[in-house]
This record gives C-alpha cells, structure tokens and sequence, in this order.
C-alpha cells in the first residue's frame, strides 16, 4: 500500500523532462524517417536499384541507413525539396492569377473583334459570324482566336 502512496515521488521531475525528451527524439525519429523515404522516391536522379537499395538500407538499418544517407545525399535533399516548394509556389501563383482574372466577358470579345475588323484582318461578313458566336455564348469561353479562326478557316476554304 505504500507503494502506492510514495508513486509520485518515485518519478521525480527530471525523470519526467528525460521522458519528455526521448518521446520528443522518438517523434522527431519518424519524421526524418519518413521525409527520407519520401525523398528516396521522389529523386529522379536515382534508378529504381539505387531506390531500392536506399529502401533496403534505410529499413533494415535504420540509425546507419539514415545516417549515411544525410551524409551522401543531405544536401541534394533540401535542393529537391526547394525545386519542389518553388514549383508547387508557382502553381499556386499560376492559379491564383488566372482565377483572380476570370474569363473574357462577351464585351471584351466584342471589342477585340471589333479591334480586328478596323485594322482589316477580318472582313465584315467575318465580324458579322464572329459577332452571332460570341453573343450565342460558343465563343465566349475560346476566346476570339477560335471565333475569327472558324470565320478566317471556313471564309478561306471557299
């Protein structure tokens, strides 16, 4: 019963900041583990034996595989991890801009056709055709490149 009593006093506080610490190391553990494993797929510059050997490595000793594989390979890591956070930034800009721009209204296509007709490339009859697409909604979402292209393309092939 005194066991029970004096059980706080038996895991004293720098016993409970080590177990803090090991649990911390032990997490930190797995996270490097799996961004190593990730990073042995993910590299292009290996073939599928290197991958594979890397793999083997990495599972069956893991302290040394992992170990040797900062060393070898540590610095090319961060660059593919960088290639790869720069890429996905880019995306999301990309997708960010085209969203944020919305497609062309009928009114700009309107008066981009209108723009062609004055400088000449399209003929009336053209503008006219252009002009009944875009207004029916068809070639609201191409733009007037498909619009003027069909007209140009089927005035031509006359």
């Amino acid at each position: 019963m005194t066991a029970q009593t004096y059980l706080a006093y038996d895991y004293p506080l720098l016993s409970a900041f080590w177990t803090m610490l090991w649990f911390f190391l032990w997490i930190m553990w797995f996270i490097l583990l799996f961004r190593i494993i990730g990073d042995i797929f993910r590299d292009d510059t290996l073939g599928g034996w290197g991958k594979a050997g890397w793999l083997v490595g990495v599972i069956i000793v893991p302290f040394l595989g992992v170990l040797v594989y900062l060393i070898a390979r540590g610095k090319s890591m961060g660059h593919r991890e960088l290639e790869s956070a720069k890429a996905q930034q880019g995306a999301f800009d990309a997708y960010i801009r085209e969203t944020a721009a919305g497609g062309t209204s009928s009114v700009d296509e309107l008066a981009k056709l209108s723009e062609i007709r004055a400088r000449g490339d399209i003929t009336d009859e053209e503008f006219r055709r252009a002009k009944d697409l875009v207004l029916s909604g068809h070639g609201a979402s191409d733009g007037t490149g498909s619009a003027t292209t069909t007209s140009t393309s089927s005035a031509s092939g006359r």
